[in-house]
């Protein structure tokens, strides 16, 4: 099973559809302090400053999704990354339903930022996982990405990567 055998929406995505996915993860996850929270109203703030969703679909069911966030000079400063937010942009939450973990598409949605921020022109991505998530941190590790910062948020502890 590939990326390329479902239905990708990154225009127009309905949020609602989004959002059902994006509880239906957190609910069927073991740790769903992983995978954070993002009210409606916060995507729809991220998405008209530049932010992009790409939704993939079996048929009508959503079965993953990528969210590309434009970073900000005070975000990343606060990593403890020297990059600028006109160079950078931040792979945001990466959800994979359960029936189909297992399948190599976490990495295919980071190839398809990938291409995306270079043809908006940035050349540095950054991004953070829960530093528990061997998952997620195995995936970005093998994208190239590399460890900045350790910290704690919410009483969690984060790891912060650049790319």
């Amino acid at each position: 099973m590939k990326l390329t055998d479902f239905k990708e929406v990154s225009d127009n995505v309905n949020l609602d559809e989004y959002l059902y996915l994006y509880k239906y993860v957190r609910d069927n996850m073991e740790h769903p302090e992983w995978l954070g929270t993002f009210t409606k109203d916060e995507i729809i703030d991220i998405l008209k400053i530049g932010g992009k969703i790409w939704m993939y679909y079996d048929k009508d069911i959503p079965v993953c999704s990528v969210f590309y966030i434009p970073a900000s000079n005070k975000s990343l400063r606060k990593h403890n990354i020297e990059y600028d937010e006109e160079i950078t942009g931040s792979l945001g939450p990466v959800m994979v339903r359960k029936e189909y973990v297992g399948n190599g598409l976490q990495l295919a949605m980071h190839d398809v930022v990938n291409k995306y921020v270079k043809s908006i022109g940035k050349t540095h991505m950054f991004t953070k996982a829960h530093s528990a998530n061997i998952y997620s941190i195995k995936n970005i590790l093998k994208d190239g990405y590399k460890v900045i910062h350790e910290y704690e948020s919410d009483g969690e502890p984060k790891t912060a990567f650049v790319r």
